[in-house]
């Protein structure tokens, strides 16, 4: 489960709280920006640690150690750095404030000239804390699991080389639901519906909602649509006869190749992974800002575009 944070909205932070900065060292700005927000933590009389690493070690098997009791995480990069952290806390999840020196940033929402003010706004109780669904991803081999991953995105089903399209049985609470024929699938969550699942074409999802979005990979027939199901339910994926170079991708990373009998089931995960918003913009403001969504209303505050008269 997600650990009892001492972060409370509404309220000034309590004596004890911890934060942890964390990021990729050597991309630009990391390392300075990391000084500048412990220094404001701690001349605020709070704990900052800095727990700053390559790239391939966040990626790798011997991921930087996770601090004592942290009660806010601040991650510092872009959605990779997010993803990466997420992965990092495992089931132990801390809440995130994600500081964006990359470029898109919808979960690292807060641009690195505002983040002084966005550390100092949890200090004083100004923000609000947002819950997102997380998933696991089992592949069942031979009537064993043979891997488990924690995931915040989606999970992709890719056909690979040859690069010949494979058919996809998705079943549902053990009911057959469809057979895809296509060059994979993406089960997305809404939090990873702005990312692959988009370019995909598949829909925006709200990220609060508890849902996950099937989207097919150039589907061979027309009629296979986007579908946005229940996160209550468990959801399977059968591929009978994969390409050779078929694969489970999860947030990015390749989790194991698909084998003949495989079964790849994705369900609703304990934990919950937590934003904390300085309600620097709503959802709608994120997409105008991010996608350039929304047409003449890109960076319109007349009272019109904001729902007045």
């Amino acid at each position: 489960m997600s650990r009892v944070s001492r972060l409370r909205p509404g309220q000034s932070a309590p004596a004890a709280l911890r934060f942890a900065i964390v990021g990729p060292r050597g991309l630009e700005h990391v390392a300075g920006e990391a000084e500048a927000l412990a220094a404001i933590v701690q001349a605020a009389g709070y704990e900052a640690s800095q727990l700053l690493a390559p790239v391939d070690d966040w990626d790798g098997q011997t991921p930087p150690p996770r601090p004592a009791d942290a009660d806010v995480v601040i991650v510092l990069g872009g959605d990779g750095s997010i993803l990466r952290a997420a992965r990092w806390m495992g089931y132990d999840q801390v809440p995130v404030l994600g500081v964006n020196l990359g470029r898109l940033g919808f979960l690292a929402d807060v641009p690195r000239e505002e983040s002084a003010d966005a550390v100092r706004g949890i200090l004083a109780g100004r923000f609000r804390l947002v819950d997102h669904l997380m998933f696991e991803t089992e592949v069942v081999r031979e009537g064993a699991v043979v891997h488990r991953e924690l995931g915040l995105n989606e999970t992709s089903i890719l056909a690979g080389p040859p690069f010949s399209m494979i058919e996809i049985r998705l079943v549902v609470d053990g009911e057959p639901a469809t057979t895809y024929r296509a060059d994979g699938l993406i089960i997305s969550t809404p939090v990873g519906s702005t990312a692959y699942n988009l370019s995909a074409g598949g829909p925006l999802v709200r990220k609060e909602l508890d849902a996950f979005v099937f989207t097919p990979l150039n589907p061979h027939t027309l009629t296979n649509r986007t579908v946005v199901d229940s996160a209550a339910r468990t959801y399977e994926i059968l591929v009978s006869a994969p390409n050779a170079g078929s694969a489970c991708v999860v947030d990015g990373r390749v989790v194991t190749g698909v084998l003949p009998g495989d079964r790849i089931r994705i369900r609703r995960a304990a934990p919950r992974f937590t934003l904390v918003e300085t309600g620097r913009h709503g959802y709608y403001g994120a997409l105008r800002e991010k996608l350039g969504w929304g047409g003449g209303l890109r960076g319109a505050e007349t009272p019109a575009s904001r729902g007045g008269a």
